[in-house]
């Protein structure tokens, strides 16, 4: 076809659905269809979500069957898009996407207040078990073992600026706060970057969860980041299955819980979700890092029979060291056996795993799929957003083992390295191997 100028084109009335453009499809999206399929995904999450289907009798809308819901937050995971505006926007415009959606190009895709009112709608309980069908998925592959499991948390920022908390007696937010200790000083009529700087520069200047809340997340905690800032924020647990990388269990709390008194709690968890996924595996053992050590965190980990490889807190540089009591026999028992499973060479290479495997579920999870920082409030809506992606973050991981992508993204390294190695077995073939000097490129790429 040559060049030339644009043309006016009017529109037409009456459009034939078999003159519509038909997309190719996407690879990835073609295969993660197919492994769904197989395995029945949609008629479980509709047989789940029966009870919550609208009254066809009252009219309104087509009603969304609940997979596609749950099929399009799986595509902003996998499309590094964070918000339900983002996602449907993208899958209104990707022929690929509607494919995989099973959306007709006659047919309007789900906005993006259609997905939060099914999100709302949908309760925690749902999502859970839609986990243990994703669950059953990686189960049935011959993936998921949850013998082993490693556990390890992060915080997350909330919805919610710490600029906006209020005093839960007085009522008074935190700038009246500041103003009325500026007063005081003899800091009168303050402007805000005079606050600031009063606030940066004044001793003790710590907010306590007991009197301060933000009216807009309760549920949301006043903590300090990694990098000493202090934010309203969460905490997300992870519990990885050793074996297969799998995400069992990805429970939410309160950002100033203590580790060591969340672990049980993640192991419970996880251990409801294996039975949902159809496993009758039990989780025998647990590895965690020295954030997990308690000697309570011992005794509950003992009477759920699971062993454990937590690294022992050494404050000041120096080895952990206690003082036992004859009636503290048991106590020292669990710490010493413990102890002893870190320093072994099972113990050592778990350990090794430990830092791989989790670190790798939260970068996926809250890098890549964004949830690093909250986008909801309210620590049910939080709670169900990273069920969600941690649902993702297993599809990819089967699929990963299965057909050697992980992501849409992951086909354009292969089909770049494809491309390089026909050329290069073309150039081979006509040259002959003893004419032929490679250019460094080829070379690199044919590595």
């Amino acid at each position: 076809m040559a060049m030339g100028r644009r043309k006016d084109v009017q529109g037409e009335l009456l459009i034939c659905p078999a003159e519509l453009p038909d997309g190719g499809g996407h690879v990835f999206y073609e295969k993660l269809n197919q492994l769904l399929g197989r395995h029945d995904f949609d008629r479980q999450v509709e047989a789940l979500c029966e009870e919550y289907y609208a009254d066809a009798s009252r009219g309104g809308r087509p009603s969304l069957p609940p997979g596609v819901y749950f099929r399009m937050c799986f595509i902003g995971f996998f499309e590094g898009i964070a918000s339900y505006r983002g996602i449907a926007w993208r899958c209104s415009d990707s022929l690929a996407l509607r494919k995989f959606l099973g959306i007709l190009l006659t047919q309007t895709t789900p906005d993006h207040s259609t997905l939060s009112y099914l999100r709302d709608r949908l309760p925690q309980a749902v999502h859970e078990q839609v986990m243990g069908i994703i669950l059953d998925i990686a189960r049935k592959e011959k993936l998921l073992k949850g013998e082993q499991l490693i556990v390890d948390s992060t915080l997350i920022k909330a919805n919610a600026a710490m600029e906006t908390i209020q005093h839960k007696e007085t009522g008074e937010t935190y700038q009246q706060y500041l103003k009325k200790l500026a007063a005081e000083e003899g800091l009168v009529d303050a402007k805000a970057n005079e606050l600031r700087n009063f606030d940066r520069k004044r001793p003790d200047k710590s907010c306590s969860n007991d009197d301060w809340e933000s009216p807009s997340d309760p549920d949301a905690r006043i903590t300090k980041m990694k990098d000493k800032t202090t934010h309203l924020a969460y905490k997300v647990e992870h519990a990885v299955d050793v074996e297969s990388g799998l995400i069992v269990a990805t429970p939410v709390y309160e950002a100033t819980k203590h580790d060591s008194a969340t672990l049980a709690t993640t192991l419970e968890d996880a251990q409801i979700n294996l039975v949902r996924g159809g496993s009758d595996t039990e989780v025998q053992e647990v590895v965690a890092d020295k954030g997990y050590f308690a000697i309570d965190t011992l005794e509950e980990c003992e009477e759920l029979e699971v062993r454990t490889y937590i690294s022992e807190k050494k404050p000041g540089g120096g080895r952990t060291t206690f003082k036992w009591k004859d009636k503290e026999l048991d106590p020292e028992r669990r710490f010493r056996n413990n102890r002893r499973r870190v320093k072994s060479d099972k113990g050592k290479s778990l350990m090794k795993k430990r830092g791989e495997l989790v670190e790798r579920s939260f970068a996926h999870v809250c890098e890549t799929g964004g949830g690093r920082r909250s986008w909801l409030r309210g620590k049910e809506k939080v709670q169900k957003r990273h069920l969600l992606l941690a649902m993702a973050f297993n599809l990819g991981v089967v699929m990963r083992n299965l057909f050697k992508m992980g992501t849409p993204r992951s086909l354009q390294g292969q089909r770049g390295r494809l491309v390089h190695a026909i050329l290069l077995w073309w150039r081979l073939t006509i040259t002959g191997i003893e004419g032929f000097m490679p250019t460094r490129g080829a070379v690199c790429h044919a590595a």
